[in-house]
């Protein structure tokens, strides 16, 4: 009773230090959501110690084999070990994820900072620009670059990234023309403050919220795309142990044995579920006035 007491009182302490992630914590499906999350970041850190076999290995003899005591998942056509491929496929994921959300993010803040503060014509061509790119799907954007740069996994991110810019520009635009609009930015250019000031320490705080909140909310459907991509052959190549890869792998031998698709698919659902939670609930947090809503 005394272990369990001082637990919950450090947990609590904990939460206190971190209010957003208390808040998040306080609710059932942000709850899920975290704990999904947290086992997805422990397989990406921990795959040598969670991975029974390298993700590479093969085993001929046991090729297209059901859950066994030797491979908790089964392993697939070459005898690789599934629950090991899946594992270091969290690496992957989150390897692609991260960076093309960060630079979707990054380079849509600063189109929509630049559009959104200069106005005018700087505004208009920078709207064309980015009409000109969600003219296309992401899929249809996706594969004709790809097609051009070649499958690899830095290419990917960078496809991903600038096929999700237009989106984060577009917020921080709209962020910033509602913003520069309060009189304390109007008091800041009467008292002669720099147009760099007024950016970096009056728009920019201001904007940001909304632009993680959305980054947050892409990290799941980035994690699929890039699945389907490796799956249709353009994304991140073999023996890399993507989900999609897998996925393609057990498509093709799917009658010999279901597990390969079974146990990719149901990783990213449980995945992209478990993102989905936390980052709606991380939004609501966030931004009240969002509650309820399903996109941004």
């Amino acid at each position: 009773m005394q272990f369990q007491a001082r637990s919950t009182g450090r947990i609590r302490r904990l939460l206190d230090r971190i209010p957003i992630l208390g808040d998040v914590l306080r609710r059932p499906l942000g709850v899920l959501g975290f704990v999904i999350v947290l086992a997805f970041m422990l397989m990406v850190l921990l795959a040598p110690v969670f991975a029974p076999y390298g993700f590479a290995e093969q085993d001929i003899p046991s090729m297209l084999q059901g859950p066994s005591r030797a491979h908790w998942l089964g392993t697939d056509h070459l005898g690789r070990d599934l629950w090991s491929r899946i594992v270091y496929g969290a690496r992957i994921a989150l390897g692609v994820a991260v960076p093309a959300v960060a630079l979707a993010l990054a380079g849509g803040l600063v189109l929509g900072l630049v559009a959104g503060y200069v106005g005018g014509r700087v505004d208009d061509v920078t709207l064309v620009f980015l009409d000109s790119l969600q003219a296309f799907p992401a899929v249809i954007l996706a594969l004709t670059l790809l097609a051009l740069l070649g499958p690899s996994l830095v290419n990917v991110i960078i496809v991903i990234g600038l096929a999700w810019t237009p989106g984060y520009a577009r917020i921080a635009r709209a962020q910033v023309l509602t913003t520069k609009q309060n009189q304390y930015i109007e008091v800041e250019r009467s008292l002669g403050a720099r147009q760099g000031r007024i950016l970096a320490f009056h728009i920019l705080p201001n904007i940001v919220a909304p632009l993680l909140i959305l980054g947050a909310m892409d990290l799941p459907v980035v994690i699929t795309f890039e699945a389907g991509l490796s799956f249709l052959g353009l994304g991140v190549r073999p023996p890399t142990p993507s989900w999609g890869v897998i996925l393609a792998d057990g498509f093709n031998f799917i009658r010999q044995s279901p597990w390969p698709i079974t146990w990719a698919g149901l990783t990213l659902i449980i995945t992209t579920l478990g993102f989905t939670l936390f980052g709606e609930t991380l939004r609501d947090v966030l931004d009240p006035a969002l509650s309820g809503t399903r996109g941004i």
